[in-house]
């Protein structure tokens, strides 16, 4: 008896469906994740981690390459550079064709960053029983090596996402440290960030800095595994900025990569975010709003992101990320 009123909104609702383009009815069915927002805000954006893809606007995947990765980037050419576990490579768009490759050095044990520099060559992180940044040419040669010192010998904590800076010393996280250190290319420790201070909860708060972004008016953004925060230093330390659970409704779960965008908005990896109906990235604004996020219960353990687009629009300048 009950099943006639369902038959109605259920044909209903198929109507609409069928009466819609065809092509907003493929992107429907190919609809990788959800994104909600407010505001109406959209993004296309690469994720690195467990999936190697990037997502439309429509949320759709537009370009995928097989295997679990770490750091990327979307180049100004539109090719893809990936750090896949032990491995760098720059894939084409059209035709994932791999036009640069270097693999780990025999002596030490993992890799981590990659990031593509403005003289041509590949910035990559090694860590082991050498730890190091290493400037690679584009045939694969290493060309200058800044020794590192993450004061462990755990391979996997050592370090993670390291940037070049403007003034060619580079901004290096170490987990276990507790602290961002910056270098000069010669391996001198000429600043530290430290994530350990009291007002962050001390080192039982487990802040282990992740992702650091020097931004454009001088401060440093950290991301802070495990500690779950997002935290903005000035120039001497000092914290000015944070963003933590008791903000946000729970959504920061081992936050890892991230990025901060031109107006301002810091984008967030949950990378240990395992609950279906929470968001796997999300966006907040400078009053801590949260006003994008990106839900995908098939897709787990998000760990960089770039973001590339919004509503149509390229996103503008070198990304901070």
């Amino acid at each position: 008896m009950k099943l006639p009123s369902l038959v109605a909104p259920i044909a209903f609702a198929l109507s609409l469906w069928m009466a819609a383009p065809p092509r907003a009815q493929q992107a429907d069915a190919d609809a990788f994740g959800e994104q909600i927002s407010q505001a109406g805000i959209r993004h296309s954006f690469l994720v690195t981690g467990s999936r190697t893809a990037i997502v439309g606007e429509d949320n759709t995947i537009v370009w995928e390459v097989p295997g679990r990765s770490r750091d990327g980037f979307v180049l100004p050419s539109g090719n893809v550079l990936v750090s896949h576990g032990n491995v760098a490579k720059e894939y084409t768009r059209a035709d994932k064709r791999v036009v640069f490759e270097f693999k780990l050095s025999p002596e030490n044990k993992e890799m981590g960053t990659v990031f593509r520099l403005e003289n041509g060559n590949t910035l990559i992180v090694e860590k082991g029983p050498k730890p190091r940044l290493i400037e690679v040419s584009p045939d694969a040669k290493i060309v200058a090596e800044t020794p590192l010192q993450p004061e462990t010998d755990n391979n996997h904590m050592q370090t993670r996402m390291a940037r070049p800076l403007p003034s060619g010393n580079y901004l290096v996280p170490h987990l276990l440290a507790f602290a961002v250190k910056e270098y000069t290319p010669a391996g001198e420790v000429v600043k530290v960030f430290r994530t350990d201070l009291d007002e962050l909860g001390g080192r039982k708060e487990e802040n282990w800095p992740f992702t650091a972004i020097r931004l454009e008016n001088g401060n440093t953004l950290v991301n802070l595994t495990h500690g779950n925060k997002t935290v903005e230093f000035d120039a001497d330390g000092k914290v000015v900025w944070r963003v933590d659970n008791g903000d946000v409704d729970g959504r920061f779960a081992d936050p890892c990569g991230g990025q901060r965008l031109p107006n301002g908005d810091t984008v967030i990896c949950a990378y240990g975010q395992k609950k279906p109906d929470m968001a796997k990235v999300f966006e907040v604004d400078r009053d801590k709003r949260v006003i994008w996020e990106y839900k995908n219960p098939k897709l787990t353990g998000v760990h960089e992101i770039h973001v590339l687009t919004t509503n149509g629009s390229p996103v503008e300048g070198k990304p901070m990320k």
